[in-house]
This record gives C-alpha cells, sequence and structure tokens, in this order.
C-alpha cells in the first residue's frame, strides 16, 4: 500500500485541492438536514415566510455548490488517476525495454501485452477514483458522524453499533476477491497470449497447414469460457454479504424511529419532529458514503492482485546494465575482439537442467578493422550466441567482448547501436510503409538517401515498380513480401545507418540460389570497408572471408582462411565437401 501511495506522491498539489473541494462539498451537504430540521421546527410552524424562504434558497444553494465541488473534484481526480496509469504504463514499457534478450526468449509476447494492457487497464477505477472517494467519504462519514452526536448523541449510538461488524465483513470479501482477480488475470493473459500466437499472419499459416484451425477455435472457446467463469465469480464474491449489510442499514431509520417511539414511551423527553427527521436524513446521508467506504475496501484488496502483477515486472532484474559513466570512442573503427570469452545460458532460458557445459569457452579472437571474419559449425555449437555477444544482447560469463579495445559493458546503448549493425535470418518488419520502416534506422533519413540505401541492398527496382512505391505497408511481420525481398529491406535499414560493424546471423540460409545471389550482392555492397562478422550456413557465401572459425561444442576447433582450412583437412573440409555433395541434389 504504500508503494501504491507513493504513484500519487507526483501529484501532490492536485491531490491537495481535490481534497480541499471534497472537504468543502462534505462539509456544505451536511447543513442540507439542519436546514430541513429549521424548516419543520421553526418556520412552518410559526408560519414565518421570509425564513422558509431563506431556509429553501440554503438548500438549493447547498446542491449547486456540491454539485459543482463534484465537478471539479472529479475532473482533477481523473486527470490524477490517468497520469499515474500513464506513469505506471511507461515505467513498465521502459523496464522491459532494458531487459535482455534472455527474458523475450522464456516469455510470451501475449503475457507482457495483458500486462501493461489488461493489468494496468484494470486499474482504472482505482487510480482515478478511489483517493477522490476515500478523502470524500471519510470526510462526509466524519462530518455526518458529528452531526447527528449534535442531534442526539444517544441515537447516534444505536445507528453505529453494528459498524465494526460490517469493516470486518467487508475484509473478508476483499480478500476473496483478490484471489480471484489474481486467478483471473492470469486467465487473461493466458487468452491474450493465445488470440497474439493463433491471430498472427504465422498462426493462421501453421493453424490451416496443420489443419488445426478448429482445435484452436475450440482452445480459445475454453480459454473463453473458464474467463467468464472467474468474472462470474469475482462479480459473485461476497454478494450475498454485502447486500445483508444494505439491508440492516436500509432497516436503520425504522429502528431509529422505533427507538425514539419506545424511549419517550418510558418517560425520555420526546425528540421534536424536525430533529427525528433531520437524524434519519443524516443518516442516511451517512448510509452512502459508509458503502461506499466498505467497497472502496473491497475494491482496493482486489486491486492489490493486479499492483503486484505490475510491481512483479517493474522489480525484475536487468541483466543487461546501462554503464553509468560510459566510455566515449570517437570516431569508431571497428576492431573487434574476444578475450577469453565464456558464457553459459542459465536454465531458464534453456529449459534444461543446469549443465556444466559452456556454451562458449576460452573464445580468443581478434577481427581488424575494416576485416571479415567467418562462424562455422554444426547446429548448437555457439555460433550465434557470439553474434548476440557482439551489440551486447546478452553480457559474457568470463572474459570480455571489446570494440577498438574498449569492453562493451563499458559503452553506452547509443554507441553499440550506433556501431554494430544486425542482419539476421529472421527480418523483422513493422506493419508499416516501406519508408517507415527504412527510416525506422534514422528518422531523419531524406528520401534520396532511402532511394540510395534501396539501390545498394538491389531492392530499389522492385519498390519503384509497386503501386505506392515506398508508401506501400509491408503487412504483418512484412508478410506482404517474399522472404529475399524482406532480407534485402533489412540490408538497406542497416545500411542506412551506416555502422562501422556489421553482424550477419545466417542472413541468406531459407534463401533459393537465384534469391540468394541477388541478397549476396546486397550484402557485399553493405559489407564494403565495415568489420564485419558473418555466420554461415552456406560455406560457398563466406570463401573470400579474412578468417573463417570453426566452433565445436563452443570451442575454436579450427581457424584460417578457405585455402588453408581445405589444405588441413580437416572438419571444414569435410563440411565443405558435404556440401559440394548436396548442391547437385538441390
Amino acid at each position: 500500500m504504500r508503494r501504491i501511495l507513493r504513484l500519487f506522491r507526483p501529484h501532490r498539489g492536485r491531490l491537495t485541492i481535490v481534497g480541499l473541494l471534497v472537504g468543502l462539498s462534505s462539509l456544505v451537504s451536511v447543513a442540507s438536514p439542519f436546514l430541513l430540521r429549521e424548516v419543520l421546527d421553526v418556520a412552518i410552524p410559526q408560519q414565518r415566510i421570509g425564513l422558509l424562504s431563506a431556509l429553501i434558497v440554503g438548500m438549493l444553494g447547498v446542491a449547486v455548490a456540491t454539485s459543482v465541488f463534484n465537478v471539479l473534484q472529479t475532473y482533477l481526480s481523473t486527470t490524477v488517476g490517468q497520469h499515474v496509469m500513464h506513469d505506471l504504463r511507461s515505467a513498465v514499457y521502459a523496464r522491459l525495454q532494458r531487459m535482455s534478450l534472455a527474458f523475450f526468449t522464456r516469455t510470451r509476447t501475449g503475457e507482457v501485452q495483458s500486462r501493461i494492457a489488461n493489468d494496468i487497464g484494470g486499474m482504472q477505477s482505482t487510480v482515478t477514483s478511489t483517493a477522490t472517494s476515500l478523502v470524500s467519504n471519510v470526510t462526509t462519514v466524519v462530518a455526518t458522524v458529528v452531526a447527528m452526536i449534535a442531534l442526539d448523541w444517544r441515537l447516534t449510538v444505536v445507528s453505529l453499533l453494528l459498524m465494526p461488524v460490517f469493516v470486518w465483513i467487508s475484509r473478508r470479501v476483499g480478500a476473496e476477491r483478490k484471489r480471484i482477480t489474481a486467478r483471473r488475470q492470469k486467465q487473461l493473459a493466458a487468452m491474450s497470449s493465445n488470440v497474439q500466437e493463433s491471430l498472427s499472419v504465422s498462426g493462421i499459416l501453421l493453424g490451416r497447414a496443420m489443419g488445426r484451425s478448429g482445435s484452436l477455435t475450440e482452445r480459445f472457446t475454453d480459454e473463453s469460457e473458464r474467463l467468464a467463469k472467474l468474472e462470474v465469480e469475482s462479480s459473485m464474491a461476497g454478494r450475498w454479504r454485502m447486500s445483508t449489510i444494505q439491508i440492516v442499514m436500509a432497516a436503520l431509520p425504522a429502528l431509529i424511529y422505533w427507538a425514539a417511539g419506545v424511549s419517550s414511551a418510558f418517560g425520555v423527553p420526546m425528540i421534536s419532529l424536525g430533529t427525528l427527521v433531520a437524524f434519519v436524513t443524516l443518516q442516511q446521508t451517512l448510509f452512502r458514503p459508509t458503502m461506499s467506504l466498505l467497497q472502496t475496501g473491497v475494491e482496493l484488496q482486489s486491486s492489490l492482485a493486479l499492483f503486484q502483477r505490475i510491481f512483479e515486472y517493474l522489480d525484475l532484474p536487468v541483466d543487461v546494465e546501462q554503464p553509468r559513466e560510459p566510455v566515449v570512442i570517437e570516431p569508431v573503427r571497428g576492431e573487434v575482439r574476444f578475450d577469453s570469452v565464456g558464457f553459459s545460458y542459465s536454465a531458464t532460458e534453456t529449459g534444461e537442467e543446469p549443465s556444466t557445459r559452456k556454451t562458449l569457452d576460452g573464445i580468443e579472437l581478434t577481427v581488424p578493422a575494416g576485416g571479415s571474419l567467418a562462424i562455422v559449425g554444426e547446429t548448437g555449437s555457439g555460433k550465434t550466441t557470439m553474434s548476440y555477444l557482439v551489440p551486447r544482447l546478452y553480457d559474457v560469463s568470463e572474459g570480455k567482448v571489446t570494440i577498438d579495445g574498449v569492453d562493451v559493458r563499458e559503452l553506452s546503448f547509443a554507441t553499440l547501436a550506433d556501431s554494430v549493425g544486425v542482419v539476421s535470418q529472421e527480418t523483422y518488419l513493422l506493419h508499416a510503409s516501406i519508408a517507415e520502416n527504412l527510416r525506422f534506422a534514422k528518422p531523419d533519413a531524406t528520401d534520396a538517401e532511402l532511394v540510395e540505401a534501396a539501390k545498394a541492398a538491389q531492392i530499389h527496382d522492385h519498390i519503384a515498380a509497386l503501386p505506392d512505391s515506398y508508401d506501400t505497408t509491408v503487412g504483418e511481420r512484412g508478410y506482404r513480401f517474399s522472404g529475399g525481398e524482406k532480407q534485402r529491406l533489412a540490408i538497406a535499414r542497416t545500411i542506412l545507418r551506416d555502422p562501422p560493424i556489421l553482424v550477419l546471423d545466417e542472413a541468406t540460409s531459407a534463401l533459393d540460389t537465384r534469391t540468394e545471389l541477388a541478397v549476396q550482392q546486397a550484402i557485399t555492397a553493405l559489407a564494403a570497408g565495415r568489420t564485419t562478422i558473418t555466420i554461415a550456413h552456406r560455406l560457398s557465401t563466406i570463401r573470400d572471408a579474412d578468417q573463417i572459425v570453426l566452433l565445436e561444442r563452443g570451442r575454436i576447433a579450427e581457424r584460417g582462411t578457405h585455402e588453408e582450412l581445405l589444405a588441413e583437412g580437416g572438419r571444414y573440409s569435410a563440411l565443405v565437401m558435404r556440401e559440394s555433395e548436396l548442391e547437385p541434389a538441390a
């Protein structure tokens, strides 16, 4: 609760004004029963028309003032609440942007989206109205109780006897709803993940290709039904107990009339009709804020489950931290060095039991500025992991990776992004126009720069032939384009960024021979004058590399040029022979 309250700290000024407005509204509204007593006990019995008119005007004034105060405080409290929700959304998004790649490899995208959209969205009523409701209702309750005591303390005692029981019941109901809310939000996240996975372009293709569209529909229907049951359960939790409170409080006026009648029958001085009516009016006034306070308590306890889910993300440890005082390299020449590098994935990332085998072990390697390195090896040998360490998508477990002699952990994220460009086999394009996708790398790029980058990537002619040219929408994940076209768009995007170091992670492995040739020409243009590290799947694409390294179980087994490794007749030579034997069959 203290942490939740700290969210409102930056908005103390507005909340103070809200509190004043609420206090004034509550105090003004309490005046109505006293005015009513004067009407019934003095103005009407004594036929004082002037006083009666003044009292009626006063009652109307109270109604107008209360309405004005309520409108103003609602505006201010809603503004504060929306700012708090905005701060939470921004904080969660910023936190997730700082997480390492490992977090996203083990977390479903739909789960992340659900936390930001559903969990924070579910807190809207709490953060926009709870603070105001608490201040308003507490002020009203206190002012009303004081006014009731001023009218008749004995009737006040009768009215408040059951209040502790009501509070205890509401706390029990709140705890029950909190448990159900936690289950409901988990189910909502599961359903969001299902929608995100099955209704994406990839999901639709997979479902139809495998003939599982019906099964996916049934799965979604089952999850939706479970959510519906939880919603009903949440809505009905404690409903009978809260209804009992309402019945008892609604019956209290009758109890007061009975108590007044009985007391007068036993010789207690008769309470005036005006006082009795005013007291019952105050009691009815007390009923609304009391029930609201009890309901607010229930909602607060329920919303704690939402806050806990949000705070879980805000408290996630950041594996890859930006240095407090980053080193500046100007200009970046592009020398890359692996210095005794070792790396191991955690069990949570691999989904396997902890193993003593390292993914990378004792890697010693230098790529001179402007030089080219190709990394080859069997699946699981550690090739892609090496490519992740240069742009610091992961941090090394041992040793260090340096750029121009500076540990990448000492460079700012902005410097790394400007220095290292990555083109991977998995090309990701935004659901936007071609121009917007290219400008994602350089927001201020001119149209001429876009055309120049596209020409270098061998994709300009294809773009120019489209009806909307560079304004063509690429579609979800770029599915309106072929694999080779998407790769060339990604290469154009990287050319536009103009990094001195280039990491190519099997960028042509999924392409046919003709498309691979076009993409390879684009890569050749991109690599000119840059330090290039290529993760090779097809060995024919890396024969001209200055240095070739063959990894085996995380260690460097062989290194040298293409000719040197062939002459050795080792594992690399065997891989080349095997590929040449497979090519005719392909």
